[in-house]
């Protein structure tokens, strides 16, 4: 493993200079993390004296430009504390956590589509809201209303939730049903609501139709 100290000074130069003879990277034969770091704690590209450091320095610059352009604008370094503030702050980065040049992983993949689907989530439940008042009729007086509220009821689903009731006489002796529910318009349809649900198997025992008196956006 090489070791490089004092970067910001002639002798460290004179390290890096030496063990870049022959090569064109600080390890193996292509950029890695470790060019990084030791360019990180060199405040400059190296004068002539040092030829292997400066085309080092230059390669790896033109690179890092490369995959991020444009010129920093927030941030100010005096001249002097890069080094030091530098080459502490890229030693002690784990390996695993800095990947310029490397491909998007499947853990990469999988937080970017978690991230979308809350945003999507959240989306939804910022969506519209609505009032709606329903009536629900039986087949016929001996209908027992009890069971058929509690039908009603038991249907659940995202976005939908039952309010306050009352029975209403409607003539020889039958009740209709009068229900508030409130819905979420992007997540339940009201025609699909009575449809696939209040009108149907197990429900339709007791309901025979559904019937919307007030639609009301909230």
């Amino acid at each position: 493993m090489a070791v490089f100290s004092d970067l910001h000074t002639a002798d460290g130069l004179k390290t890096l200079e030496a063990h870049l003879a022959g090569k064109t990277y600080v390890s193996g034969d292509a950029i890695t993390k470790d060019d990084i770091k030791v360019f990180a704690a060199v405040p400059s590209k190296p004068g002539a004296e040092f030829p292997n450091a400066a085309r080092w320095y230059e390669t790896i610059s033109a690179a890092l430009a490369s995959r991020f352009p444009g010129k920093a604008v927030s941030v100010n370094l005096p001249a002097g504390s890069a080094p030091a503030a530098a080459a502490p702050a890229a030693e002690a980065e784990d390996d695993d956590d800095l990947d310029l040049f490397g491909d998007e992983t499947e853990e990469d993949k999988k937080a970017a589509d978690e991230r979308a689907a809350a945003k999507a989530s959240s989306k939804k439940k910022e969506s519209g809201k609505s009032s709606v008042l329903m009536d629900v009729k039986p087949w016929d007086d001996e209908t027992d209303m009890k069971k058929l509220e509690e039908a009603v009821r038991s249907v659940q689903m995202e976005g939908l939730t039952w309010g306050a009731s009352k029975l209403v006489p409607v003539g020889y002796g039958i009740k209709k049903l009068t229900i508030m529910l409130t819905i979420v318009d992007d997540l339940v349809s009201v025609d699909s609501l009575i449809e696939d649900h209040l009108t149907e198997e197990p429900i339709n025992e007791y309901v025979q139709s559904c019937d919307i008196v007030a639609f009301n956006k909230i």
